[in-house]
């Protein structure tokens, strides 16, 4: 199975649906404020939700939500990069809830080969997540570093540093 691409294999306006999607729980929520020690009431406090926001219950934090979809987009655009260069963008659309399932795809916007080192180049991508609605709860654009393909043959090639299992 094939993880991430080389800069070649990317084409502009290419979209890359990410799969699967992913439920958010409670505890994913609470557990990302509590390690991000973002504690704002919003996100924790029920009793809080329920009594002082329009919505009436706890919102999932943003910043959860533009992870979960960093994350599912790797294996699809950046599980070869050589680095993330920049976050361009970052837009919470619409709130997710407890027990939304979001969805995320991606798609190309430019590429440029590198000027400096001719193994690589910069693919500029954006990513969308929505929930199981179809609504769009997030967006974000950024530029990611990717190797052309002659990077990873000089590296190893598709699994480098993979051992072998000694029998």
């Amino acid at each position: 199975m094939q993880f991430g691409r080389y800069y070649e294999e990317f084409e502009v306006g290419a979209v890359y649906k990410h799969w699967p999607g992913k439920t958010v729980t409670e505890y994913d929520d609470h557990l990302f404020c509590l390690i991000t020690m973002n504690h704002h009431p919003l996100h924790l406090d029920a009793h809080f939700a329920q009594e002082t926001t329009e919505f009436g219950k706890n919102v999932v934090v943003g910043n959860y939500i533009y992870s979960l979809l960093l994350g599912m987009s790797v294996p699809d655009v950046s599980g070869k990069a050589i680095a993330n260069l920049e976050v361009e963008s970052l837009k919470h659309t619409k709130p997710t809830f407890h027990g939304d399932t979001i969805y995320g795809e991606t798609e190309v916007l430019d590429k440029t080969p590198s000027k400096s080192k001719d193994d690589r180049g910069v693919v500029y991508v954006e990513t969308r997540g929505y929930k199981q609605d179809g609504t769009v709860v997030c967006t974000f654009r950024r530029k990611v570093m990717i190797p052309k393909r002659s990077y990873g043959d000089a590296r190893g090639g598709e699994q480098a540093g993979r051992p072998e299992p000694q029998v």
